[in-house]
Protein backbone atom coordinates (compact mmCIF):
# COMPACT_ATOMS: atom_id res chain seq x y z
CA UNK A 1 0.00 0.00 0.00
CA UNK A 2 1.42 3.36 -1.02
CA UNK A 3 1.25 6.22 1.49
CA UNK A 4 -1.42 8.85 0.86
CA UNK A 5 -0.09 12.35 0.20
CA UNK A 6 -0.91 15.86 1.31
CA UNK A 7 0.05 19.24 -0.11
CA UNK A 8 -0.62 21.05 3.17
CA UNK A 9 2.25 22.92 4.78
CA UNK A 10 1.74 22.23 8.47
CA UNK A 11 4.14 25.07 9.29
CA UNK A 12 2.30 27.81 7.42
CA UNK A 13 0.94 30.70 9.48
CA UNK A 14 -2.60 29.66 8.61
CA UNK A 15 -2.27 26.10 9.87
CA UNK A 16 -0.19 26.99 12.90
CA UNK A 17 -3.02 29.33 13.87
CA UNK A 18 -5.75 26.72 13.36
CA UNK A 19 -4.55 23.23 12.38
CA UNK A 20 -7.39 21.04 13.57
CA UNK A 21 -9.46 20.70 10.38
CA UNK A 22 -6.34 19.62 8.49
CA UNK A 23 -5.43 17.22 11.31
CA UNK A 24 -8.87 15.62 10.89
CA UNK A 25 -8.19 15.27 7.17
CA UNK A 26 -4.77 13.69 7.75
CA UNK A 27 -6.15 11.14 10.21
CA UNK A 28 -8.83 10.18 7.70
CA UNK A 29 -6.12 9.52 5.09
CA UNK A 30 -4.14 6.96 7.06
CA UNK A 31 -1.62 6.14 9.76
CA UNK A 32 1.19 7.74 7.75
CA UNK A 33 0.86 10.49 5.14
CA UNK A 34 3.56 11.80 2.80
CA UNK A 35 3.98 15.58 3.08
CA UNK A 36 4.96 16.95 -0.32
CA UNK A 37 5.86 20.33 1.18
CA UNK A 38 8.48 18.82 3.49
CA UNK A 39 9.45 15.56 1.78
CA UNK A 40 8.68 13.70 4.97
CA UNK A 41 6.00 11.46 6.46
CA UNK A 42 3.58 12.61 9.14
CA UNK A 43 1.94 10.31 11.67
CA UNK A 44 -1.44 11.87 12.55
CA UNK A 45 -3.15 9.03 14.45
CA UNK A 46 -2.81 8.19 18.13
CA UNK A 47 -1.83 4.54 17.76
CA UNK A 48 0.77 5.31 15.10
CA UNK A 49 2.37 8.07 17.16
CA UNK A 50 2.48 5.91 20.27
CA UNK A 51 3.98 3.01 18.32
CA UNK A 52 6.68 5.21 16.82
CA UNK A 53 7.59 6.69 20.20
CA UNK A 54 7.92 3.22 21.70
CA UNK A 55 9.88 1.82 18.74
CA UNK A 56 12.88 4.10 19.21
CA UNK A 57 15.37 1.79 17.53
CA UNK A 58 13.50 2.35 14.23
CA UNK A 59 12.13 5.86 14.81
CA UNK A 60 15.42 7.27 16.01
CA UNK A 61 16.09 10.56 17.80
CA UNK A 62 19.86 10.24 17.47
CA UNK A 63 19.77 11.80 13.98
CA UNK A 64 17.95 14.82 15.41
CA UNK A 65 14.26 15.47 16.00
CA UNK A 66 14.05 18.67 13.97
CA UNK A 67 12.54 19.20 10.54
CA UNK A 68 15.71 20.77 9.16
CA UNK A 69 19.19 19.41 8.47
CA UNK A 70 21.40 22.18 9.94
CA UNK A 71 20.04 21.85 13.49
CA UNK A 72 19.83 18.05 13.25
CA UNK A 73 23.49 17.94 12.25
CA UNK A 74 24.44 20.34 15.04
CA UNK A 75 22.55 18.57 17.84
CA UNK A 76 22.07 14.98 16.70
CA UNK A 77 23.79 12.61 19.09
CA UNK A 78 24.72 15.42 21.53
CA UNK A 79 21.84 16.85 23.57
CA UNK A 80 19.57 14.46 25.43
CA UNK A 81 16.60 15.19 23.13
CA UNK A 82 18.64 13.98 20.17
CA UNK A 83 20.10 10.76 21.54
CA UNK A 84 18.95 7.16 21.91
CA UNK A 85 19.76 4.00 23.82
CA UNK A 86 22.57 3.88 26.36
CA UNK A 87 23.71 7.44 25.67
CA UNK A 88 20.21 8.79 26.16
CA UNK A 89 19.68 6.78 29.33
CA UNK A 90 23.00 7.94 30.77
CA UNK A 91 22.28 11.62 30.10
CA UNK A 92 18.67 11.35 31.21
CA UNK A 93 19.54 9.96 34.64
CA UNK A 94 21.67 13.04 35.29
CA UNK A 95 19.45 15.70 33.70
CA UNK A 96 16.25 14.34 35.27
CA UNK A 97 17.69 13.86 38.76
CA UNK A 98 16.42 17.21 40.14
CA UNK A 99 13.09 16.79 38.33
CA UNK A 100 11.84 13.61 39.98
CA UNK A 101 8.87 13.86 42.33
CA UNK A 102 11.12 13.02 45.27
CA UNK A 103 13.65 15.70 44.35
CA UNK A 104 10.91 18.29 43.82
CA UNK A 105 9.49 17.73 47.31
CA UNK A 106 11.83 20.38 48.67
CA UNK A 107 10.54 23.06 46.25
CA UNK A 108 6.83 22.25 46.47
CA UNK A 109 6.15 24.68 49.32
CA UNK A 110 8.12 27.40 47.49
CA UNK A 111 6.02 26.86 44.35
CA UNK A 112 2.78 26.87 46.32
CA UNK A 113 3.61 30.07 48.21
CA UNK A 114 4.61 31.83 44.99
CA UNK A 115 1.36 30.65 43.38
CA UNK A 116 -0.78 31.99 46.24
CA UNK A 117 0.95 35.39 46.16
CA UNK A 118 0.55 35.60 42.38
CA UNK A 119 -3.14 34.66 42.48
CA UNK A 120 -3.79 37.20 45.23
CA UNK A 121 -2.31 39.93 43.01
CA UNK A 122 -4.22 39.08 39.83
CA UNK A 123 -7.55 38.50 41.57
CA UNK A 124 -7.23 41.84 43.35
CA UNK A 125 -6.80 43.52 39.97
CA UNK A 126 -9.78 41.58 38.55
CA UNK A 127 -8.44 41.77 34.97
CA UNK A 128 -5.10 40.25 33.93
CA UNK A 129 -3.24 38.85 30.95
CA UNK A 130 -2.86 35.12 31.55
CA UNK A 131 -0.18 34.95 28.86
CA UNK A 132 1.90 37.67 30.47
CA UNK A 133 3.10 37.93 34.04
CA UNK A 134 0.67 35.27 35.27
CA UNK A 135 1.91 32.35 33.16
CA UNK A 136 5.51 33.58 33.14
CA UNK A 137 5.94 34.08 36.86
CA UNK A 138 6.41 30.55 38.20
CA UNK A 139 8.53 29.10 35.36
CA UNK A 140 10.80 32.13 35.13
CA UNK A 141 11.16 32.51 38.91
CA UNK A 142 11.68 28.81 39.54
CA UNK A 143 13.79 27.94 36.52
CA UNK A 144 15.95 31.02 36.89
CA UNK A 145 16.83 30.25 40.48
CA UNK A 146 16.92 26.45 40.45
CA UNK A 147 18.87 26.07 37.22
CA UNK A 148 21.36 28.50 38.67
CA UNK A 149 22.36 30.43 35.55
CA UNK A 150 23.79 33.94 36.06
CA UNK A 151 21.30 36.79 36.56
CA UNK A 152 22.65 38.60 33.48
CA UNK A 153 20.93 36.24 31.08
CA UNK A 154 17.71 35.40 32.87
CA UNK A 155 15.67 38.16 31.22
CA UNK A 156 16.44 36.58 27.84
CA UNK A 157 15.47 33.02 28.71
CA UNK A 158 11.87 33.15 27.44
CA UNK A 159 12.83 34.69 24.10
CA UNK A 160 15.63 32.16 23.66
CA UNK A 161 13.28 29.29 24.49
CA UNK A 162 10.76 30.40 21.86
CA UNK A 163 13.54 30.67 19.28
CA UNK A 164 14.81 27.20 20.17
CA UNK A 165 11.40 25.68 19.48
CA UNK A 166 11.12 27.59 16.20
CA UNK A 167 14.34 25.97 15.00
CA UNK A 168 12.78 22.54 15.47
CA UNK A 169 10.62 23.29 12.43
CA UNK A 170 11.64 23.33 8.75
CA UNK A 171 13.74 26.10 7.24
CA UNK A 172 11.16 28.87 7.00
CA UNK A 173 11.24 32.54 7.93
CA UNK A 174 10.60 31.85 11.62
CA UNK A 175 13.48 29.39 11.75
CA UNK A 176 15.86 31.73 9.94
CA UNK A 177 14.91 34.65 12.21
CA UNK A 178 15.60 32.46 15.25
CA UNK A 179 19.16 31.50 14.31
CA UNK A 180 20.74 34.74 15.68
CA UNK A 181 18.90 34.26 18.96
CA UNK A 182 20.18 30.70 19.21
CA UNK A 183 23.71 31.94 18.60
CA UNK A 184 23.17 34.47 21.39
CA UNK A 185 21.91 31.77 23.73
CA UNK A 186 24.79 29.44 22.89
CA UNK A 187 27.29 32.25 23.54
CA UNK A 188 25.65 32.90 26.92
CA UNK A 189 25.88 29.22 27.89
CA UNK A 190 29.48 28.94 26.71
CA UNK A 191 30.71 32.14 28.35
CA UNK A 192 28.50 32.53 31.41
CA UNK A 193 27.27 29.06 32.36
CA UNK A 194 30.65 27.73 33.39
CA UNK A 195 31.40 25.71 36.49
CA UNK A 196 32.69 28.85 38.22
CA UNK A 197 29.68 31.04 37.37
CA UNK A 198 26.64 28.84 37.97
CA UNK A 199 25.08 28.84 41.44
CA UNK A 200 26.59 26.21 43.77
CA UNK A 201 24.08 23.47 44.53
CA UNK A 202 21.92 24.35 41.49
CA UNK A 203 20.73 22.03 38.74
CA UNK A 204 23.53 23.32 36.51
CA UNK A 205 26.14 22.70 39.19
CA UNK A 206 24.79 19.16 39.44
CA UNK A 207 25.83 18.56 35.84
CA UNK A 208 29.47 19.29 36.69
CA UNK A 209 29.20 17.11 39.77
CA UNK A 210 28.02 14.31 37.45
CA UNK A 211 31.04 14.88 35.20
CA UNK A 212 33.32 14.64 38.23
CA UNK A 213 31.72 11.27 39.06
CA UNK A 214 32.13 10.11 35.47
CA UNK A 215 28.38 10.05 34.79
CA UNK A 216 28.83 12.70 32.09
CA UNK A 217 31.79 13.30 29.81
CA UNK A 218 33.90 16.34 30.64
CA UNK A 219 32.51 18.31 27.66
CA UNK A 220 28.85 17.51 28.33
CA UNK A 221 27.69 19.69 31.26
CA UNK A 222 27.31 22.93 29.27
CA UNK A 223 25.64 21.10 26.40
CA UNK A 224 23.08 19.59 28.77
CA UNK A 225 22.21 22.96 30.38
CA UNK A 226 20.13 23.56 27.25
CA UNK A 227 17.76 20.84 28.46
CA UNK A 228 16.78 23.16 31.32
CA UNK A 229 16.71 26.55 29.58
CA UNK A 230 14.11 25.90 26.89
CA UNK A 231 11.72 23.05 27.71
CA UNK A 232 11.23 24.08 31.34
CA UNK A 233 9.99 27.53 30.28
CA UNK A 234 7.93 27.74 27.10
CA UNK A 235 6.01 24.51 27.55
CA UNK A 236 4.85 25.38 31.05
CA UNK A 237 4.14 29.03 30.21
CA UNK A 238 1.91 28.17 27.27
CA UNK A 239 0.24 25.24 29.05
CA UNK A 240 -0.66 27.58 31.92
CA UNK A 241 -2.06 30.17 29.52
CA UNK A 242 -4.02 27.48 27.67
CA UNK A 243 -5.45 26.36 31.00
CA UNK A 244 -6.91 29.78 31.85
CA UNK A 245 -8.12 30.28 28.26
CA UNK A 246 -9.94 26.95 28.29
CA UNK A 247 -11.63 27.55 31.62
CA UNK A 248 -12.68 31.03 30.52
CA UNK A 249 -14.29 29.52 27.42
CA UNK A 250 -15.86 26.67 29.37
CA UNK A 251 -17.30 28.14 32.58
CA UNK A 252 -19.25 24.94 33.24
CA UNK A 253 -15.96 23.06 33.62
CA UNK A 254 -14.60 25.67 36.03
CA UNK A 255 -17.79 25.43 38.09
CA UNK A 256 -17.42 21.64 38.10
CA UNK A 257 -13.80 21.89 39.25
CA UNK A 258 -14.79 24.24 42.07
CA UNK A 259 -17.36 21.69 43.24
CA UNK A 260 -14.93 18.79 42.83
CA UNK A 261 -11.35 20.01 43.42
CA UNK A 262 -10.17 16.41 43.50
CA UNK A 263 -10.40 16.60 39.69
CA UNK A 264 -7.43 18.98 39.48
CA UNK A 265 -4.96 16.33 38.17
CA UNK A 266 -7.51 15.19 35.56
CA UNK A 267 -8.17 18.80 34.56
CA UNK A 268 -4.47 19.37 33.98
CA UNK A 269 -4.25 16.27 31.79
CA UNK A 270 -7.27 17.41 29.79
CA UNK A 271 -5.69 20.83 29.24
CA UNK A 272 -2.50 19.17 28.02
CA UNK A 273 -4.47 16.81 25.77
CA UNK A 274 -6.84 19.16 23.98
CA UNK A 275 -4.27 21.92 23.39
CA UNK A 276 -0.99 20.06 22.96
CA UNK A 277 1.66 22.61 23.77
CA UNK A 278 4.21 20.73 21.61
CA UNK A 279 2.55 19.88 18.33
CA UNK A 280 5.18 17.39 17.21
CA UNK A 281 8.80 16.29 16.97
CA UNK A 282 10.29 14.34 14.08
CA UNK A 283 12.20 11.08 13.98
CA UNK A 284 14.56 9.39 11.47
CA UNK A 285 13.73 5.84 10.41
CA UNK A 286 16.73 3.54 10.63
CA UNK A 287 15.13 0.65 8.70
CA UNK A 288 12.10 -0.09 6.56
CA UNK A 289 8.94 -0.11 8.65
CA UNK A 290 5.26 -0.71 8.00
CA UNK A 291 2.67 1.24 9.97
CA UNK A 292 -0.89 -0.03 9.62
CA UNK A 293 -0.06 -1.34 6.15
CA UNK A 294 1.74 1.81 4.97
CA UNK A 295 5.46 1.36 4.23
CA UNK A 296 7.91 3.93 5.58
CA UNK A 297 11.35 3.45 4.00
CA UNK A 298 14.59 3.52 5.92
CA UNK A 299 16.21 6.94 5.88
CA UNK A 300 12.89 8.81 6.02
CA UNK A 301 12.15 11.85 8.15
CA UNK A 302 8.87 11.27 10.03
CA UNK A 303 6.86 13.85 11.99
CA UNK A 304 5.17 12.43 15.10
CA UNK A 305 2.17 14.76 15.34
CA UNK A 306 1.14 14.86 19.00
CA UNK A 307 -1.40 17.63 18.44
CA UNK A 308 -3.36 15.45 16.03
CA UNK A 309 -2.94 12.20 17.99
CA UNK A 310 -4.46 13.83 21.07
CA UNK A 311 -7.64 14.59 19.11
CA UNK A 312 -8.00 11.18 17.48
CA UNK A 313 -11.54 9.88 17.98
CA UNK A 314 -10.20 6.35 17.60
CA UNK A 315 -8.79 6.77 21.10
CA UNK A 316 -10.60 9.71 22.72
CA UNK A 317 -14.41 9.89 22.63
CA UNK A 318 -15.72 13.27 21.44
CA UNK A 319 -12.13 14.57 21.34
CA UNK A 320 -12.93 18.23 20.62
CA UNK A 321 -14.89 18.55 23.88
CA UNK A 322 -13.04 19.95 26.89
CA UNK A 323 -14.04 17.50 29.61
CA UNK A 324 -12.18 17.43 32.92
CA UNK A 325 -13.95 14.18 33.82
CA UNK A 326 -12.53 12.39 30.77
CA UNK A 327 -11.44 8.99 32.05
CA UNK A 328 -8.43 8.58 29.73
CA UNK A 329 -7.14 12.14 29.40
CA UNK A 330 -3.90 10.94 30.99
CA UNK A 331 -3.20 8.93 27.83
CA UNK A 332 -2.26 12.13 26.00
CA UNK A 333 1.08 12.31 24.21
CA UNK A 334 1.71 16.02 24.83
CA UNK A 335 4.75 15.26 27.00
CA UNK A 336 5.96 12.45 24.78
CA UNK A 337 5.92 8.75 25.58
CA UNK A 338 8.37 5.98 26.33
CA UNK A 339 12.06 6.65 26.78
CA UNK A 340 11.73 10.22 25.53
CA UNK A 341 8.84 11.27 27.79
CA UNK A 342 9.46 14.81 29.04
CA UNK A 343 11.52 14.68 32.26
CA UNK A 344 10.09 18.05 33.31
CA UNK A 345 6.50 16.82 33.35
CA UNK A 346 6.37 16.56 37.15
CA UNK A 347 7.52 20.16 37.56
CA UNK A 348 5.06 21.49 34.97
CA UNK A 349 2.15 19.68 36.61
CA UNK A 350 3.25 20.86 40.05
CA UNK A 351 3.25 24.48 38.91
CA UNK A 352 -0.11 24.20 37.14
CA UNK A 353 -1.65 22.43 40.13
CA UNK A 354 -0.40 25.07 42.56
CA UNK A 355 -2.00 27.80 40.46
CA UNK A 356 -5.30 25.97 40.11
CA UNK A 357 -5.53 25.22 43.82
CA UNK A 358 -4.82 28.86 44.61
CA UNK A 359 -7.43 30.06 42.11
CA UNK A 360 -10.28 27.69 42.99
CA UNK A 361 -11.38 29.24 46.31
CA UNK A 362 -10.94 32.80 45.03
CA UNK A 363 -12.40 32.90 41.51
CA UNK A 364 -16.04 32.16 40.74
CA UNK A 365 -15.53 32.41 37.00
CA UNK A 366 -13.33 33.85 34.26
CA UNK A 367 -14.54 35.99 31.38
CA UNK A 368 -12.39 36.00 28.25
CA UNK A 369 -11.88 39.57 27.07
CA UNK A 370 -9.49 38.96 24.17
CA UNK A 371 -6.77 36.59 23.04
CA UNK A 372 -4.27 36.27 20.21
CA UNK A 373 -2.29 33.31 18.97
CA UNK A 374 1.50 33.07 19.32
CA UNK A 375 2.78 31.62 16.05
CA UNK A 376 5.67 29.20 16.62
CA UNK A 377 6.83 26.26 14.51
CA UNK A 378 6.36 23.77 17.34
CA UNK A 379 4.74 25.39 20.38
CA UNK A 380 0.98 26.00 20.38
CA UNK A 381 0.04 28.81 22.70
CA UNK A 382 -1.24 32.34 23.05
CA UNK A 383 0.58 35.66 22.83
CA UNK A 384 -2.16 37.40 24.81
CA UNK A 385 -5.07 36.13 26.89
CA UNK A 386 -6.84 38.87 28.81
CA UNK A 387 -9.44 37.65 31.28
CA UNK A 388 -11.69 39.27 33.84
CA UNK A 389 -12.34 37.38 37.05
CA UNK A 390 -15.40 37.39 39.23
CA UNK A 391 -14.04 36.96 42.76
CA UNK A 392 -15.66 34.22 44.82
CA UNK A 393 -18.09 35.50 47.43
CA UNK A 394 -17.01 33.10 50.14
Amino acid sequence: MQAPTTAHDLYSDELLNDPYEVYDELRSQGAAVWMEAHQAYVLPRYDGCREALRTWKVFSSAHGVMMNDPINQALGGRVMLCTDGEQHARQRVVVAAPLTLKALTDVRSYIESEAVALVDRVVAGETFDAAGEFAHHLPVTIVGSLVGVPEAGRDRLVEWASAAFNTIGPINQRTIASFPLIEEMNAFVEQECTREKVTPGSWSAGLWDAADRGDLAAHEPQIQINNYLGPALDTTIHSTTNMIWLFARHPDQWALLRRRPELVPDAINEVLRIESVIQGFSRFTTENYELDGIPIPAGSRTLVLYGSANRDDRHFADPTRFDIERFNAGDHLSLGHGSHACPGGHLARMEMRALLEALLPKVERFELIESSRAINNVIRGLATCTVKVKPASN
